[in-house]
């Protein structure tokens, strides 16, 4: 058993040695810090250091289920996840089925270029630019609306309106890099397929529900199960540039909390423990959407 793992090493030397980048990547940066972990079952103390601050168990776990803010943390997170799932991914997928119907190679240029532009500019940019648009009484919406005899346009500061701007400013953002992928995946069809298809009398939309859509479909459940398992995330940049004191009851989630506790207060176990209970959750759903994905689809990421 040893020398045929010896003769294999041998043989796959080079690509294995590509591989130590990657790995090394992963122990430094992802393993290593996993045991700034013990923070969370620690009153950690920066004077007295990891080793030396008071082991407290899961008091930090009970201080978070007992917050009063605990409920509505988890289910605007949730909420917030779950309208990015389900209206973000389908635009991708359109983007690109439009972009692969399009026979003139300058157009197509011309429509991704300026699609996957935005996803380059920061949610900082991007707020600027929502700002101005925006703006309680100043910005170029708002005023239009005013001096049309509409009303007062209140989209920024407004709670009924906060989640929906998340969502509508995040697919603007991301939904040209995510047809991209999409995109590859539809390059890898086997065109000889769409051939035997036209062959059979078969049309675009046959075409596109019986060839093109099974293949990106194991693409769609691949990123559909990686979502998932941040659903716990909800964006924390995007929300905490996005968030001000009015909407606070619909906008706060738990990365914002974790910040104003860790950052803000400098408290590190509280926060800490969050994170834990964030990645237990996240590995839980994981594992669950795979299974899921296999049981229906008969794919998943392993």
């Amino acid at each position: 058993m040893t020398t045929h793992i010896w003769k294999t090493f041998l043989r796959y030397k080079w690509l294995y040695l590509l591989m130590v980048p990657g790995i090394a990547y992963y122990i430094i940066y992802h393993y290593v810090p996993m045991f700034g972990l013990v923070i969370a079952f620690k009153k950690y103390n920066l004077m007295k250091g990891l080793w030396g601050s008071e082991w407290v168990g899961f008091d930090n776990f009970r201080t978070i289920f007992a917050s009063p803010e605990f409920p509505s943390l988890v289910r605007n997170t949730l909420l917030i996840s779950v309208y990015r799932i389900l209206f973000n991914m389908l635009p991708d997928v359109m983007l690109a089925l439009i972009l692969n119907e399009i026979r003139a190679p300058w157009f197509k240029r011309i429509v991704q270029t300026i699609t996957y532009g935005p996803h380059f500019l920061s949610w900082i940019i991007v707020y600027g630019l929502v700002f101005s648009f925006f703006a309680p009484g100043a910005g170029l919406v708002t005023t239009f609306f005013r001096d049309m005899g509409w009303g007062e346009l209140d989209v920024l500061t407004n709670s009924d309106y906060f989640r929906s701007l998340l969502v509508t400013s995040d697919i603007w953002k991301s939904t040209g890099f995510g047809a991209i992928i999409y995109l590859a995946a539809l390059a890898s069809i086997n065109h000889e397929l769409y051939e035997a298809a036209v062959v059979d009398g078969a049309g675009r939309w046959r075409q596109l529900w019986h060839i093109t859509l099974p293949g990106i479909r194991e693409v769609f459940i691949l990123l559909l199960i990686l979502r998932i398992g941040h659903i716990m995330d909800a964006g924390f940049e995007q929300v905490y540039i996005f968030l001000n004191a009015r909407v606070y009851d619909v906008g706060d989630i738990l990365d914002t909390w974790i910040f104003r506790r860790g950052i803000e207060q400098m408290e590190f176990s509280v926060p800490a423990a969050m994170g834990v209970f964030k990645s237990v959750i996240g590995l839980v759903l994981v594992i669950g959407a795979n299974k899921l994905a296999k049981k229906v689809g008969g794919s998943g990421i392993w």
